[in-house]
This record gives C-alpha cells, sequence and structure tokens, in this order.
C-alpha cells in the first residue's frame, strides 16, 4: 500500500508550470479550489489517450483543470467548458490566453450544468471531466453516459469530498452523492470504472458500448 511520502511523490511527479500556478492562486483567491497538480497530470494523460478532440468540463473554475485537458487533446481540439460563475470564466480566459489557447480551441458556456449539457450533441465527446455541484454529480453522469462516445471517459473531481466517502459515519448531503455515484458507476454494465488516489481522489470510467 502506497505510504503517505509516495502519495506526496505521485502528487508532484508532474510540476506545474507558472502559468498553471499563477492560475492556482487565482482560483483560490475566489474560492474556486483547482485540482492539484497529480490530478491534473491524470487529466492531460487521459485525455492523450482517447486522443481527445472534443472536451466538456462541468466546473471552468479558474482555467487550471482545463489547461490540463487542453494540453493533452488534439492541436484542433476544442474545450467546452460550463460555469455559473462568470467572473471564474473571465480568469479561465485569462489563464488560457496565457498559454497561448484561444479562439476556436475553447467554447465557453455561462449557467448551470444541468440546463447546458441536454443541449450538447449525444455521443459528440470523448472525454467528460465533472467538478462542480457534488449532489448534481448523479445527474451529471446520465449526461455524461449520453455525451460520450464509446471508448470515451468520464471523470468526475473530490471523489474521496475531503476524505468523507470512505468514513460510513459521514451522511452530510455531498457525501451520501458521491458514494451513491460511486456505486452506479462501479454496477453500470456499459462503464469500466477505476478509482485513482491522486489530490482529493478522481473517480473515472471507459464508456463501453
Amino acid at each position: 500500500m502506497a505510504t503517505p511520502a509516495s502519495l506526496e511523490y505521485a502528487e508532484e511527479f508532474v510540476p506545474e508550470d507558472d502559468i498553471l500556478r499563477t492560475a492556482r492562486r487565482r482560483g483560490i483567491e475566489v474560492g474556486a479550489r483547482p485540482i492539484l497538480p497529480g490530478c491534473g497530470a491524470a487529466l492531460c494523460f487521459l485525455a492523450t489517450v482517447v486522443n481527445a478532440r472534443s472536451v466538456v468540463e462541468v466546473g471552468t473554475g479558474c482555467g487550471v483543470s482545463g489547461l490540463w485537458l487542453l494540453r493533452g487533446m488534439r492541436p484542433d481540439g476544442t474545450l467546452t467548458s460550463v460555469d455559473v460563475e462568470p467572473e471564474h470564466q473571465r480568469m479561465a480566459r485569462q489563464t488560457f490566453a496565457e498559454a497561448g489557447y484561444s479562439g476556436s480551441r475553447i467554447r465557453l458556456i455561462g449557467g448551470r450544468a444541468l440546463d447546458v449539457l441536454p443541449r450538447l450533441a449525444d455521443g459528440g465527446y470523448d472525454m467528460v471531466f465533472c467538478d462542480a455541484a457534488k449532489q448534481e454529480y448523479i445527474d451529471y453522469l446520465t449526461e455524461s453516459v449520453r455525451l460520450l462516445r464509446p471508448g470515451g471517459v468520464v471523470v468526475f473531481g473530490d471523489a474521496f469530498c475531503d476524505d468523507q466517502v470512505a468514513d460510513p459515519t459521514q451522511r452530510d448531503p455531498d457525501t451520501v452523492a458521491i458514494r451513491e455515484l460511486g456505486k452506479l458507476v462501479r454496477n453500470d454494465e456499459r462503464l469500466r470504472p477505476l478509482m485513482v488516489p491522486l489530490g482529493s481522489g478522481l473517480l473515472a470510467a471507459v464508456k463501453l458500448l
């Protein structure tokens, strides 16, 4: 079993550059908690593995996760990112521009994810990353399975819910929702799941059918 030191080593194995560190500081300042570097590297890796051309991100934040995704995508790929906070998306756009991404590579959509996702095309996406309202994760799963092509990947951030999911005595709404999400993903015959112990946890699944 991995020790805390090993997990810390894994988290820092692919370091952030100055652009990501600056975006992280912006996110922390406005309360948009960014994913940690190990999780970002995992997103970049998965986007590369599936040769992602079209990716949906639920929860733009200040652009940290989006930038990791863009760096793993094809050069002609487009990131569609949804967030309810216009200020967060403004900061994310700044991050993407600083990294050299703009124009057709990025589509930022303001609004609630559950209002936006139903408008996106069935089977039109290679990857979906969800890191927003935890109590809506199960609904995001339903939409993600519809949006993904066979062989596409869905990933949920904060899958450990601040280390509470593994503790059965924790019954707050967010923890219960993520615990139920894990059961649904694990038991869905259309999906092949994986729990990644980086950062605050990543729950990933490949769509088989």
